[in-house]
């Protein structure tokens, strides 16, 4: 049960060089955490984010709300890990 914790954690850090690194201000959370396939060793993993939706922060203009769908996927291009991230970002300047 612990391997799934750093397995989230190892899928979110894959996405970060493409989506929020440097404009991330806070990991907002976390739904629809599912494993709906086992994992085994010797697997090949990859991991992919498609940003779902975003809005203005209505307390902090300069910021926004994104949610991304995570998908982790193995060598058959089975999903093994899907879940919802929102995170609040820095807005581009206008």
């Amino acid at each position: 049960m612990g391997g799934g914790k750093y397995f989230e954690e190892l899928a979110v850090g894959l996405s970060v060089a493409d989506t929020t690194l440097s404009t991330t201000v806070g990991n907002l959370g976390f739904e629809r955490v599912e494993f709906p396939r086992p994992v085994f060793i010797g697997d090949t993993l990859y991991s992919e984010t498609e940003v779902v939706e975003k809005r203005e922060s209505r307390s902090r203009p300069q910021w926004e709300i994104v949610s991304f769908e995570q998908r982790a996927r193995n060598q058959r291009g089975e999903i093994i890990r899907c879940c919802r991230r929102a995170a609040m970002m820095q807005r581009r300047p206008s």
